[in-house]
C-alpha cells in the first residue's frame, strides 16, 4: 500500500539518494559488461564496475557521462530525483552558511563544510544536464503527451522499488544483459520497442563547468570512518537498497545529521503554522474544537516520526536541547538576527528563481524555543519542592497573570511575559491534577508511593484512574519530569515532539477573540444545565440508564443490563468530574489549587481551547464505541429499523421516519443483509442477519479481540462486535496511533478522501450535491446517498507526494465529515436514539395490551416466561399476520417522528462539504503572514 503521509526532507533526501546511486550505478556497470561497448573503444580505461553502492561525487560524474554516450533511456523518476536531491543539498548549503555566520570568527570545520556541499550541488546540476534534463523539463512543462507516458512509468519504477529486474529493462537491456541502441529521450522515460532515435540535443556530452572545487583524500577519510567488521559484498546484487550512499569527507556524517535537524525545525515550524490557523478558526469561524484537537494529535505523530528517524540513525542525538543547539551553533542569541525566511517563485523553462519576500526570522519563536525555556524552567521549579506549588521566586514572575490582557495592543516583551507565566501557571495545574490520585493515597491514605518511580505513562499502572481527556500522554510525561527527584536534569529527556506539543498547546489560546469560550462545544455536548432537550450526553444517559432498569424488570431479570448501566455510570462520573471541569476547581484535600483561583479556578480547561479540543474527541470516540457496543447487545435498535423499514415498504407509513431511516442508510451493513434493505420477506431477512453471526467460530473470534485491559478504549472495542463494526474516523485514527498509513484501508469508509486517496485517486475531484435542504432534514436522511462525491479541491501534482498541509486538509475533510458534517458518525447522541428506541417499544407495548391484541397476549401474558419478548413481537409483526399490530406501531412513530438533527450534541450539521476549506484558507497562510498574536 503506497504512503500517503509525508517524508520529511531528510527521510525523502536518503531515499532518493539511494534510488537515484541504485539506477545510476546499474547503468553503469550494464554498460561496463557490454562487450560490445568494450569493443567499441567508449569505455575510459580507468573505469571498473562498483559493487559495493557506495561512489565518490567525481566516480558519479564519470558514470553519469558514460551512460550518456551510451544513449541510455533516463527515466522520468531519475530527473526528478536529482532535482529532489539536488534542492535538498542546496537548502542544507544555504543554512550552513547561516550557521556560519553565527560564530564571532571563520570556523575552518564549517568553511570547508560549505566547500564540499557547493562541490557536491555544482556535480549534480551537471549530471542533470548530462542526461538532458534542461529538455526533459520544457516537455514536463509543456504537458505533451510523452510528459504523460513518462509520469506513468515514473509511478511503475516507484512501483517496483528500484528491484534489479526494473533496472535492466528500464535500460532497454535485453535478458542476457546486451544494451539495445535505444536513445535516451529527454522527454520521457516509457518502455517501447521502436526503432531507436537519435540522442536529445540536451543529452550532447557537456564540457565540464569551469570553476569546479577539487576533493582531495574525500574518499579515503570517509571509508576508514565507515569500516564494519562485515565483509564487502562480492557482486553489486547483494547489496540492499539502504547501503547506497555517496562517499564524503570525514564530516559526512555530521552533514547528514545536520539536515536532519534542519528537515526537522522545517517540519516544526510548517506544522506549527498550520495549527495556529486551526485554532484562529475555532476562535472566529466556529470550527468544532473537536477537529483541531484531532488535527493537533495528527501534526504530533508527524513530529514523533521525524523525531524517531533521528532516533534510529543518530542514537544519543535526538533531544530538543540537541537539535537546538545544533540549529543554533551553541549560540542562541547570536543566532536570534542571523536566519531570513525567504519566499521564492520559480519560473522558466531554465528553472530559474525569483525571490518574493524575505523576513528575519525571531529564531527563539520559530525554533519554540521560548516554549522549551519554560517547560524546562517549570520542571526545575517544580522539582524544588515536589509539592504543587511554586518557589517564591517562581511565583514572583507568574503570579496574577491577567487573561483579559489585550494581545494586540501589548508589547512583544508583554505578550513573552504574559505567555510564560500562562504556560508555567498552567503546567502546574496540569501536573496537580494528574498525579492527583497518587499524591492523595500518600497524604490521605498513608501510602508511600516515591513519585520519582512512579509509572505515570497513561497507559501505566495507575490508567484506570480518568484524571484528564485528551491529552493523558503529554501529561504522564510532564508529570513524569516534573517528579524526578530535586536537581535532576531532565534536558535530555525532552524530544523535540513534546516541545512541539507544547507550543500548540499554548498557540491555541492565542488568539484574541471577544467573547470566544474554550469550553464551547465540551458544553454543547455535556448541556450540564439540560437547557437543550435531547441533546447533552448525561441527560439522555440518565434517561437510557432508567429505561434499561425497567426493561430488566420487565424481563425479570435484574442483571439482564447490568454491564451496560455500569459502563454508562462509569461514563457519567468521568466526564461530569474531567471533561471541561474537575473535582480540582472545587478544591482537592492536601493539593494546592488552581493556579488560576484569582480569575477562574477552573483556568486549566477554561484557558485551553487545545485540552477542550483534544478532550471533546476522546469523550466523543468514547460514546460512540458505548453507543456501538450497546447496540450490538441491546436488540431493540435492529428491531424497530425492520420495522420501520417493513412499514414504510407497505405504505403503513406514507414517508420514511427521518431517524430510523438515517440509521438504516448508515449503518446498512449491520442492519441488512449485503446492506440492502428488503423489499419483501421481511421476517426472515431480520432472522438471517440475526443468525449470520451467531456460530460458536465467530463468537470465540470476536471473544479474542474484546480488550483485556481496564481502559475504556479497549473494553469498548467495536471489532468485537456481531453487527455494529463501522470505525468512525476518530477512532481510527486514536487506534493506529494517529498514522494515516497504518489505518486498513478495508477500516474506512468508501466517503472518506484517504479511500479515494487509496484507490481510485483521479476519481474524487467531482464537485459534490448539496445536502438536505433546512427545511426537512430534521424528517430526512442527514445523507443524500451518494457516499462517493467529493468536493472540489486543488489537485495536488502527484498523489504520493501530498505536502503535510495537503494530507491534513484532506484528513481535516473526513475529521469533520465526521464530527459534524456530511457523515457524522460522531455527532449522534446514541444514548438519546437508544432511549427513543426503547421508549417505541414501551409505547407498542402499553397500546396493545390496552387493546387486548392477541399478539400480544401470546407474547406477554401467556408466555410471560419467555425471554427476549420483544423479538418475539418484532419477528411476529413482520410476518404481517396481525394487521392491528402494524397500524398500532405506524401510528406511534407517526406520532413520534423525529429526525438525525434532533439527536445531535451540537446546534447544527453541516453538509456543504467544501464550506470548511473555503471559510479556512485566509487563517492558514506561510508563517511570514501569520500576525503577531498567533505566532508571537
Amino acid at each position: 500500500m503506497a504512503s500517503f503521509v509525508p517524508q520529511n526532507r531528510y527521510r525523502e533526501y536518503k531515499q532518493d539518494t539511494q534510488r537515484l546511486l541504485f539506477w545510476i550505478i546499474h547503468a553503469s556497470n550494464t554498460i561496463l559488461q557490454s562487450s560490445a561497448a568494450a569493443e567499441s573503444g567508449t569505455i575510459e580505461p580507468q573505469n571498473h564496475q562498483n559493487v559495493t553502492g557506495q561512489v565518490t561525487v567525481k566516480e558519479l560524474l564519470s558514470m553519469a557521462k558514460t551512460i550518456s554516450k551510451h544513449a541510455v533511456r533516463v527515466p522520468g523518476a531519475i530527473y526528478r530525483k536529482l532535482q529532489s536531491v539536488t534542492s535538498a543539498r542546496t537548502a542544507m548549503y544555504q543554512a550552513f552558511q547561516q550557521l556560519a555566520a553565527l560564530s564571532p570568527k571563520p570556523d575552518p570545520e564549517m568553511e570547508q563544510s560549505n566547500v564540499t556541499h557547493k562541490y557536491f550541488i555544482d556535480a549534480l546540476n551537471e549530471i542533470f544536464d548530462i542526461f538532458g534534463g534542461p529538455a526533459w523539463l520544457q516537455e514536463q512543462q509543456r504537458g505533451s503527451k510523452e510528459a504523460e507516458l513518462d509520469a506513468e512509468l515514473d509511478a511503475e519504477v516507484e512501483k517496483a522499488n528500484f528491484s534489479n529486474k526494473f533496472a535492466a529493462l528500464s535500460l532497454g537491456l535485453s535478458a542476457q544483459g546486451e544494451p539495445s541502441t535505444v536513445a535516451v529521450e529527454s522527454s520521457g522515460d516509457e518502455e517501447s520497442d521502436e526503432e531507436p532515435k537519435s540522442a536529445a540535443p540536451g543529452q550532447q556530452r557537456r564540457q565540464a563547468r569551469p570553476g569546479r572545487g577539487k576533493k582531495k583524500k574525500g574518499g579515503k577519510r570517509a571509508k576508514k570512518g565507515k569500516q564494519t567488521a562485515k565483509p564487502a559484498p562480492q557482486t553489486l546484487d547483494q547489496v540492499p537498497l539502504e547501503s547506497y550512499r555517496i562517499i564524503e569527507a570525514a564530516d559526512g556524517i555530521v552533514t547528514d545529521y545536520l539536515l536532519a535537524v534542519y528537515s526537522l525545525f522545517e517540519e516544526t515550524l510548517d506544522l506549527r503554522s498550520y495549527m495556529s490557523g486551526v485554532w484562529r478558526e475555532v476562535a472566529y469561524e466556529g470550527l468544532n474544537s473537536a477537529v483541531a484537537g484531532t488535527l493537533a494529535h495528527l501534526a504530533t505523530a508527524m513530529v514523533k516520526r521525524t523525531e524517531a528517524a533521528i532516533m534510529i540513525e543518530f542514537p544519543g542525538h535526538e533531544s530538543y536541547e540537541t537539535v537546538m543547539q545544533t540549529m543554533t551553533r551553541g549560540n542562541i542569541e547570536k543566532a536570534q538576527g542571523n536566519f531570513t525566511m525567504t519566499l521564492h517563485r520559480i519560473s522558466g523553462a531554465d528553472w530559474t528563481t525569483e525571490m518574493v519576500e524575505e523576513a528575519k526570522m525571531d529564531v527563539k519563536e520559530q525554533f519554540l524555543i521560548y516554549a522549551y525555556q519554560d517547560l524546562v524552567d517549570f520542571v526545575t521549579d517544580f522539582q524544588a519542592t515536589r509539592s504543587g506549588k511554586p518557589t517564591k521566586r517562581m511565583l514572583a514572575e507568574i503570579d496574577k497573570w491577567n487573561p483579559t490582557l489585550d494581545l494586540q495592543r501589548a508589547t512583544k516583551e508583554q505578550r513573552h511575559r504574559w505567555r510564560r507565566s500562562y504556560t508555567i501557571n498552567w503546567l502546574y495545574d496540569l501536573v496537580n491534577v494528574y498525579s492527583s490520585i497518587v499524591v492523595q493515597r500518600n497524604t490521605m491514605k498513608g501510602e508511600h508511593h516515591v513519585y520519582e518511580k512512579v509509572d505515570w505513562a497513561a497507559n501505566g499502572k495507575w490508567s484506570e484512574h480518568v484524571r484528564l481527556f485528551g491529552i493523558n500522554e503529554f501529561a504522564g510525561i510532564v508529570t513524569s519530569l516534573a517528579m524526578q527527584k530535586p536537581g535532576t536534569d531532565i534536558k535530555k529527556r525532552i524530544n523535540p515532539s513534546l516541545v512541539f506539543q507544547l507550543q500548540c498547546i499554548v498557540d491555541s489560546l492565542t488568539p484574541p477573540m471577544s467573547g470566544f469560550r474554550p469550553r464551547r462545544d465540551v458544553d454543547l455536548f455535556l448541556d450540564r444545565e439540560n437547557e437543550r432537550f435531547g441533546k447533552g450526553f448525561p441527560q439522555g444517559s440518565h434517561v437510557l440508564k432508567q429505561l434499561l432498569e425497567r426493561d430488566s424488570m420487565l424481563h425479570g431479570d435484574p442483571n439482564r443490563h447490568q454491564s451496560q448501566i455500569s459502563v454508562l455510570e462509569c461514563l457519567m462520573w468521568d466526564f461530569r468530574d474531567w471533561l471541561g471541569e474537575s473535582k480540582y476547581m472545587y478544591g482537592l484535600k492536601t493539593l494546592p489549587p488552581s493556579r488560576f483561583s484569582n480569575s477562574n479556578s477552573n483556568g486549566l480547561w477554561e484557558y485551553s481551547p487545545f485540552l477542550c479540543g483534544t478532550g471533546l474527541a476522546e469523550s466523543l470516540e468514547i460514546v460512540y464505541r458505548f453507543g456501538l457496543v450497546l447496540w450490538d447487545k441491546v436488540p431493540e435498535p435492529m428491531l424497530l429499523v425492520h420495522l420501520h423499514n417493513m412499514l414504510v415498504q407497505k405504505k403503513y407509513l406514507e414517508r420514511p421516519i427521518g431517524l430510523f431511516a438515517a440509521l438504516g442508510e448508515t449503518f446498512s451493513e449491520a442492519f441488512f443483509a449485503d446492506g440492502r434493505p428488503p423489499t419483501s420477506n421481511f421476517q426472515q431477512a431480520l432472522t438471517s442477519q440475526i443468525n449470520k453471526t451467531g456460530t460458536h467460530l465467530a463468537q470465540r473470534q470476536r471473544a479474542m479481540l474484546k480488550g483485556t485491559s481496564n481502559k475504556m478504549h479497549s473494553m469498548l472495542n467495536p471489532a468485537a462486535n456481531r453487527f455494529f463494526r463501522i470505525k468512525s474516523n476518530l477512532l481510527l485514527y486514536r487506534e493506529n496511533g494517529w498514522d494515516p498509513d497504518r489505518i486498513p484501508t478495508e477500516d474506512l469508509g468508501k466517503h472518506t478522501f484517504l479511500y479515494n486517496l487509496r484507490s481510485n485517486y483521479s476519481e474524487i475531484w467531482p464537485t459534490g450535491t448539496p445536502g438536505p435542504s433546512d427545511a426537512n432534514r430534521s424528517d430526512t436522511f442527514i445523507f443524500d446517498g451518494d457516499s462517493n462525491l467529493m468536493p472540489a479541491l486543488p489537485r495536488p501534482a502527484r498523489a504520493d507526494h501530498l505536502s503535510r498541509r495537503d494530507l491534513l486538509e484532506f484528513l481535516r475533510y473526513d475529521i469533520y465529515s465526521d464530527v459534524c458534517g456530511r457523515f457524522p458518525y460522531s455527532s449522534l447522541n446514541y444514548s438519546w436514539v437508544t432511549a427513543r428506541i426503547m421508549t417505541c417499544f414501551m409505547m407498542f407495548e402499553d397500546e396493545l395490551k390496552k387493546r387486548n391484541n392477541p399478539l400480544y397476549q401470546d407474547i406477554y401474558v401467556v408466555n410471560s416466561g419467555r425471554p427476549e419478548k420483544r423479538v418475539f413481537l418484532a419477528v411476529a409483526a413482520l410476518s404481517e399476520t396481525n394487521e392491528e399490530c402494524l397500524q398500532v406501531m405506524a401510528k406511534i412513530l407517526e406520532e413520534q417522528r423525529m429526525g438525525w438533527m434532533q439527536h445531535i450534541y451540537w446546534e447544527d450539521l453541516d453538509s456543504d462539504m467544501e464550506r470548511p476549506f473555503q471559510r479556512a484558507s485566509k487563517f492558514r497562510g506561510h508563517p511570514v503572514e501569520q500576525d503577531a498574536c498567533s505566532i508571537m
